[in-house]
């Protein structure tokens, strides 16, 4: 696992499933009290699909990484089954994508048709660059806070972080939120959606439903404030 502390007191911030919702994530990271030089600012994956604008979302994204020195990106689910279909053109990949709304993504880079998903070409090279450097998690350890493990889906009792199968990890739910065995760290992920956030003494879930209408939300760590829009 990745392990960053940089010098002084910071704060984190941890952002949920944005999915293809620009605007709520424009409104959300404008109520965020981050400081660009000093707090994480740490996303849980799922940008795109489901809603119209992937391609805002991605742009957003990778002006905040020119901006905050400690923004952290991860990979979720929807840009996973993306990267392995152009990697591998499995029509498992492509039926799943296409269930999950991949065609709200494909509209909103100039309604590209799913022909060019196999070789990524309805995306600018920087947009694949991005997806392509996600990271799979990301641990944060500092001495005003416990150690934090920031993933998207959540983790499987038992199993190594570092050789459990990105499908399976990516996806993980009931045998994750039902594990009440001991724990070093305090889990904060998205993935599964909550009507609010899910907080328990592990475990701080909070992908709210943006792409259904609900709200996008945030975490403020240690401080455990939460952040809608």
């Amino acid at each position: 696992m990745k392990r960053l502390g940089p010098p002084g007191k910071h704060k984190i911030f941890a952002v949920g499933d944005i999915h293809g919702h620009y605007e709520k994530l424009a409104s959300l990271i404008g109520r965020l009290p981050f400081d660009p030089d000093r707090d994480f600012l740490i996303f849980l994956g799922d940008y795109i699909n489901r809603q119209p604008a992937s391609r805002e979302v991605i742009e957003y994204l990778l002006e905040i990484g020119r901006r905050v020195r400690n923004a952290v990106f991860l990979l979720g689910n929807h840009e996973y089954e993306l990267l392995e279909y152009s990697r591998t053109g499995s029509l498992d990949h492509l039926r799943t994508l296409r269930a999950a709304g991949i065609e709200d993504t494909l509209k909103s880079y100039s309604d590209s048709p799913v022909s060019s998903l196999a070789d990524l070409s309805f995306m600018p090279a920087e947009h694949i660059l991005f997806l392509k450097t996600l990271q799979t998690h990301f641990r944060l350890e500092g001495p005003s806070h416990p150690p934090y493990l920031f993933i998207h889906a959540g983790t499987i009792p038992g199993e190594d972080l570092e050789t459990c199968p990105l499908d399976r990890l990516l996806t993980v739910r009931d045998i994750f939120l039902q594990y009440e065995g001991p724990s070093e760290v305090v889990t904060v992920f998205g993935h599964t959606r909550f009507e609010t956030p899910f907080v328990t003494a592990d475990k701080i879930g909070i992908d709210t439903g943006a792409a259904y209408g609900n709200l996008l939300t945030a975490v403020e760590l240690p401080a455990m404030r939460f952040y809608h829009a």
